[in-house]
């Protein structure tokens, strides 16, 4: 889908911050390293960031008998299978 069928929604609330030159200059390095605007790059990070940190947090409810069978794969996980347990002790090729 383009941009022109979906247009991106407008940005209108502002955020202000204080930062020192250095770290101004590191995050214009690092913005500029991949192509985007300082405050593309800082949003993207921001969001992410938040994203993460919401993420980290999540809550959630089980019934009684779903809580023991969570528990009981948590504690008596299934064995890999042998694919991957191959796939695992292949050394790596730069070994």
């Amino acid at each position: 889908m383009s941009s022109a069928t979906h247009p991106a929604p407008t940005r209108d609330q502002a955020i202000n911050i204080r930062a020192t030159r250095q770290q101004r200059d590191l995050i214009d390095h690092a913005a500029s390293v991949l192509g985007k605007s300082r405050s593309d790059f800082m949003l993207e990070s921001a969001c992410l960031a938040a994203e993460d940190a919401l993420l980290d947090r999540t809550y959630f409810v089980l019934d009684p008998d779903s809580f023991d069978q969570l528990t009981e794969l948590l504690e008596n996980p299934p064995d890999p299978p042998e694919g991957l347990r191959e796939f695992l002790a292949r050394k790596a090729p730069w070994e």
